[in-house]
């Protein structure tokens, strides 16, 4: 018995070293053939295909396009052909050949993996995708460095692992190995991945790479990206459990509906819908077209209530505080309110930490709010309106994956939800218009005229814009019923559905104009955090230090008012009569306008170099937390005091006005009938001119004594 033991623990042990040993001696049988062909003057050969380098290209990229070649079964000669049939006018430009036959070359064969369903569980490709990036940073021989030539290895010194992988030649062409030295740049990033739609999304790219490279320094690592996708497989796996699940059919969802997210099914996780004072636990379900809450009431079963976001009802989705008995304590619930509802309903998400599971049901809610409002917009119908919930559901799963993967939720101007990131950007109406007149238009073409199109030269170039729904289907998430499904049509549905060149240019230029705002209101943004102070007496103190010229020319004509110095008061009258008296005043505000401009334009141009000084403020001593509320005790109180008074004043007029003092009613319609005569017949500048001589010339040595006697008289009569 122990022999045998020890004879089933030997053997495996056996077996793997001996293919280790075979398989090193055919790597080096291969290598020496490779050899000896290369001194005798011959091309570099493929042993398989046939393939040969192209002179054009770098190594790294001659191994992707051979690695591509055999993806698509064609060798990497007939590749290049098609590439100068379909494309004449790029083989006229040397500078910018290489790049565009590579694209060429990825593009086509992306397209041609995606057919796959479990594409993004197989690491090959993972490898395959990120050398893509690798060599589009260096496609051509005149841009390949030295250090990039050496990161090829020796076929003498690796093993063919791969032998079996259509993404990877035999020994003689063994494919770039990925170190952690080789990073990819936005460049790279954004012109490769979104050929799979269910990678990266080309209106958020940008927003995927900055969260994918945030910490380490815009340069992309492999372990990174391999990361991300691996995270993203098992996003699009779970949710394909939860369609396959007993739970789906329960909520009797609409045909093409497909759920998204489920929250609150265990017990330690639960999910709170607040109505009024009233809180009941259950489940929360977010699908494509509604929010469905399944909430568990002891004695009474589960209850489903739907709050349908396809609908136009005025929706609004934030951030707000719940707490028990209905006080605002906790900031991590969501609210929900529409016209269909009486009241708005909260649903809270409790937790430890912070609200980061508040924050990802908001964004991704919002998302599906925001895709059915732009499907509204545009009416769109049927194969349009599952596109575009086809590129919502990427979006939401992309921004899981990346959750779930690296713990960070982009938000605001980074934010990887495609909807909900338009609806943020600046003219992010006019991608939405740019999104729909050169993308969603294209699906009401007919198929045929596209494909025949497409065979003409027109596809698999540039920034290619394969459609998501086609990609979700693949994957086994079905929004749209076909009427055909046989062979045909689908291989047909592929070449219709694969590429569409062209239709990304005006949409690349209203995203480039858009983030081009962003990034200045974010530069706006982080300067006014800077400068934002704490407090209503530090706020006062520099508020008054902003305004202290406007302030000291207010004194200073206050003080002309007072006749403190009568020959200055008498010479400021003079010339404010003159001013009205020649119709100036019609001047005022364009000569305000005009000083500004002037000060503004002799500033720029006469104080270059000069740097704006700092503004110093005098900061109040600051409160304590009893003497804050004594100040604010104190400004409530006078706030009651100016209500007061203006209350007083509003029944003093309806007294007068419905007669309740007869006396004062007589006098105060008489004073109003020669005020409307004299507003009749005398021209407005005499009124001004009236108005400003009995203002200023109140405190007049002539006069203070009349008018300390009339204000006495009015006292008396509010008095009384």
């Amino acid at each position: 018995m122990g022999i045998v033991e020890t004879w089933m623990r030997e053997k495996p042990i056996r077996t793997f070293l001996a293919s280790l040993s075979s398989r090193r001696a055919a790597a080096a049988a291969a290598a020496l053939i490779a050899s000896s062909s290369a001194g005798a003057g011959a091309a570099s050969v493929d042993g398989e295909t046939g393939d040969r380098s192209i002179p054009q290209l770098s190594s790294m990229a001659n191994s992707v396009v051979s690695r591509c070649s055999r993806v698509l079964a064609i060798a990497t000669e007939s590749l290049q052909q098609n590439f100068e049939a379909d494309f004449p006018d790029s083989c006229k430009e040397p500078n910018t050949y290489a790049r565009e036959l590579l694209e060429y070359c990825c593009h086509k064969a992306l397209h041609e993996v995606a057919t796959r369903p479990d594409y993004l569980a197989d690491k090959n490709l993972r490898h395959l995708m990120f050398d893509m990036m690798l060599a589009w940073e260096t496609p051509g021989v005149e841009e390949e460095l030295p250090e990039n030539r050496s990161t090829l290895p020796n076929p003498m010194e690796i093993e063919d692992e791969d032998e079996g992988s259509i993404f990877y030649a035999n020994s003689t062409r063994l494919a770039v190995q990925v170190n952690d030295k080789n990073t990819v740049g936005l460049g790279a990033f954004a012109r490769t991945a979104p050929s799979c739609p269910i990678i990266a999304d080309l209106v958020t790219v940008h927003n995927l790479f900055d969260a994918l490279t945030c910490s380490s320094g815009g340069r992309l690592h492999f372990f990174v990206y391999d990361k991300y996708i691996k995270s993203l497989d098992k996003v699009f796996r779970s949710v394909k459990g939860i369609m396959q699940s007993p739970l789906a059919s329960s909520f009797h969802l609409d045909a093409g509906e497909c759920i998204l997210a489920i929250d609150g099914d265990r017990p330690i996780h639960p999910v709170f819908q607040h109505i009024g004072i009233s809180a009941w636990p259950g489940r929360l379900i977010l699908t494509t077209n509604a929010l469905y809450f399944q909430s568990i009431r002891v004695g009474y079963g589960d209850k489903i209530v739907k709050y349908d976001l396809a609908t136009d009802s005025d929706q609004v989705i934030e951030r707000d505080f719940t707490g028990p008995l209905g006080v605002r304590l906790f900031d991590k619930a969501v609210m929900y309110k529409s016209n269909t509802l009486t009241e708005p309903i909260y649903l809270d998400f409790p937790e430890l930490g912070g609200p980061s599971r508040r924050d990802y049901w908001l964004a991704i809610t919002r998302e599906v709010l925001q895709v059915n409002r732009f499907i509204r917009k545009f009416n769109l119908d049927d194969v349009q309106r599952a596109e575009a919930l086809s590129k919502a559901i990427l979006g939401i799963l992309r921004y899981s994956a990346v959750k779930e993967a690296f713990h960070i939720s982009p938000s605001h101007f980074k934010t990887t939800l495609t909807f909900s990131l338009v609806e943020k950007l600046p003219k992010g109406d006019m991608v939405l218009k740019a999104l729909y007149d050169n993308y969603f238009q294209l699906l009401v073409t007919s198929s045929s005229h596209l494909v025949a199109e497409s065979t003409g030269g027109n596809s698999l170039h540039g920034h290619s814009l394969p459609f998501s729904l086609y990609a979700l289907s693949r994957m086994g998430f079905i929004l749209l019923k076909r009427k055909d499904e046989n062979e045909s049509e689908s291989e047909s549905e592929m070449s219709f559905c694969a590429v569409c060149f062209g239709v990304a240019k005006s949409l690349e230029a209203a995203l480039e104009e858009s983030f081009c705002y962003s990034e200045r209101i974010e530069a706006a943004r982080a300067t006014i955090d800077q400068v934002k102070v704490e407090g209503v007496d530090a706020n006062i103190a520099l508020m008054q230090e902003l305004l202290f010229p406007f302030i000291q020319v207010v004194k200073l004509i206050y003080s002309l008012t007072k006749w403190e110095d009568p020959l200055k008061s008498l010479l400021f009258l003079f010339f404010i009569l003159y001013f009205i008296q020649r119709g100036f005043v019609d001047y005022i505000l364009p000569l305000f306008f005009l000083a500004f401009a002037v000060v503004m334009l002799w500033r720029k141009y006469s104080g270059k170099e000069k740097i704006l000084k700092v503004l110093e403020v005098r900061t109040p001593p600051s409160k304590n937390p009893v003497e804050q509320i004594l100040t604010l005790q104190d400004a409530i109180s006078k706030l009651e005091e100016t209500m007061q008074t203006i209350n007083i004043v509003l029944l003093k007029f309806r007294a007068v006005l419905f007669a309740a003092v007869p006396k004062a009613t007589e006098m105060v319609a008489v004073a109003l009938l020669a005020a409307a005569a004299f507003l009749a017949f005398i021209p407005w500048r005499h009124m001004l001119l009236i108005v400003i001589m009995e203002v200023y010339t109140r405190e007049m040595p002539l006069r203070k004594q009349h008018t300390e006697k009339f204000r006495r008289r009015i006292r008396e009569c509010a008095g009384g």
